[in-house]
This record gives C-alpha cells, structure tokens and sequence, in this order.
C-alpha cells in the first residue's frame, strides 16, 4: 500500500501541471478504459460509430495480463476516463487498490466477474497443481476462475452491462447503444449455437498447458485432461504430468493437443513427437500479439478460430 500512496503522490502532482498549463490538449468526449481485450473489444463493438468515444485498452498487446503492472500514466488516465472495465479477482488486486483511494462515485466501473455467475478453479485428474497468483490470499469470490469471458454467454452478460453504462453516462447515443448491443448479441448468439454443435461431438480435448476455459468447458459440456488449472503461474511440468497427458492422447484417441496464446509451446512439441498428432491453438482471448491487435482481431474472430480448431480436434 506504501506503493501506491507514493504513486498517488505523483499522479496528483500530474494533475497540478495539467492544470497549470491550461488544458489544451483535445479530449475525447467519452473515454472508455479497459485493462483486457475482451472488455475492450466487447466496448468498441457496444460504442462502434458514435462520435467521439474513444476506447482504450490497457494492457499492451503481447503483454501477459497475469504479470501485468501499471505506471503512473496509466493511473492518471484510470482517474479522468469516463468508464473503467476491469475483471476482478486476485489478478486485479493493484485495481481494487487504487479505487480505494478514489472518492465514491468519483469513476464509473464495471467488474466483469461481477457480471456473471462464478465458477470455482477446477482441480481434475492429472492436474499439476502449483503456485497460484497469490497463494497466501483469497480473493473476497474464494477459489474462482476469472476467466469468465470464454463463454459467449458471459460475454453477452458483460456486454449488455457496458452497454447499459454508456446509455447512462452519455444518454444522448442511447438508441446507437442499444442497437449496436443488439447487432453484437446476435454475432455472441451465433459463437454459442456453433459451440453447441462441438458439444455434440463429446470427446475429449488435451491441453499441454493451463486450462483457463473453465466457463467454455461447463457451458458446452467439453471433456478434457489438462497440465495446469487456469490460473496457475507454473509452466513446466514434471515427468509425470506430461506421462500422463501422452496416455490420456492414446486412450482417448485424440487428434490433436492444444496449447494457448503466449505458451513456449515446449509441452505441446513434447506430447506431439511422442505420439504424432498435431498440436493446436486455442486462445484464451486474455490478450493478444500485436500484429494480432493491429490486424484487427477481435473476440468473435478469436471464438471462430477456437471453434475451427475444436471442430477439427474433436470430429
């Protein structure tokens, strides 16, 4: 906390000189700040073509969320934008501090975790379980998976709350909101009636790494044998952990393993010369690669991805 209250020091020290130099820098009319992709992609899809919103995404592309930690900058914007989207959670906990220290009401936030119906971190066989975010604290949710948007349902419930704070704080675009919202709806309902149809496939999926679907899995009935829960912090695992996963490919007569956005991809090489199938992605959509941001990926397209990878892992 000492941290914080030194940088709070400086970032008020900023404000003063903005105010001093007379405020002429041009100022976008809403300012939407998100720290993941996914909430900044569902904001740019909810305030596509109304003038003047400008959404901001945080955490730079390539940059691991989990280790992601913010500059004085980045706080002075947190304090002047219009709209914060943040996950909640242990990984959060910088965020959850530095509110603290706003005055009530002084920002309008939305906490994703707080959008939907949590799942505790799943623990299966063959798991290799290990550090954690932080594994001397719980987080005010328990042993939760924050991983809530890699289900297009959560992602409706996500975007449907963003949409209903921007009709509140710029009420004048409100029918542009709410159009936008539904056109999104429909593109988030299509990803859902494809997962149904993986779901139907009913086999098995390997991962050579962590399982951060949590919320993928349980909503579209997908087996699967994995490395690492979700939000763990390890990366190599033991003789055995990786044993067991090329026994799992065998008896389940998989295609493929998956491994995720940002992995060294080490464990799915291992797995694949071991037992020749092919090695594929499926993206978590927590973050991504900067020819990816500058191309134009977006959550749908990342979804679509996943569902072609499935389809062809599973089928």
């Amino acid at each position: 906390m000492k941290r914080f209250v030194a940088i709070l020091t400086v970032i008020c020290l900023l404000f003063s000189l903005a105010a001093c130099s007379g405020g002429n820098e041009e100022k976008s009319r809403i300012h939407i700040i998100s720290t993941v992709f996914p909430s900044y992609d569902f904001a740019k899809q909810i305030a596509k073509g109304v003038d003047g919103v400008k959404v901001t995404m945080l955490i730079p592309p390539g940059t691991e969320p989990h280790a992601f930690e913010p500059s004085v900058q980045d706080m002075a914007q947190i304090k002047e934008c219009d709209l914060f989207i943040y996950l909640g959670g242990e990984s959060d906990q910088w965020v959850e501090e530095l509110l603290a220290t706003f005055n009530e009401g002084e920002i309008n936030t939305i906490k994703m975790i707080d959008c939907v119906e949590l799942l505790e971190e799943e623990t299966i066989e063959g798991m290799q379980t290990g550090h954690h975010h932080d594994d001397d604290e719980i987080s005010a949710h328990g042993e939760n998976d924050e991983h809530v948007w890699t289900s297009p349902l959560n992602a409706i419930l996500i975007s449907q709350e963003i949409e209903a704070a921007l009709e509140k704080i710029d009420g004048a675009n409100s029918a542009a909101y709410s159009e936008n919202f539904n056109i999104y709806k429909k593109q988030l309902t299509a990803l859902d009636t494809e997962l149904r149809s993986v779901s139907s496939l009913k086999g098995t999926i390997i991962m050579a790494d962590r399982f951060p679907f949590r919320y993928l899995s349980e909503d579209y009935d997908i087996d699967y044998y994995a490395a690492f829960p979700g939000c763990s912090t390890e990366s190599d695992p033991s003789a055995a952990t990786i044993a067991f996963l090329e026994t799992k490919i065998k008896e389940t007569g998989a295609k493929a393993v998956f491994y995720t956005e940002f992995s060294s991809q080490k464990v799915a090489d291992t797995l694949c010369e071991a037992t020749g199938v092919k090695k594929l992605m499926l993206h978590s959509c927590h973050n991504v690669n900067k020819s990816d941001f500058e191309g134009g990926a977006t959550y749908v397209s990342l979804m679509e991805q996943n569902i072609k990878n499935l389809n062809e892992a599973l089928k």
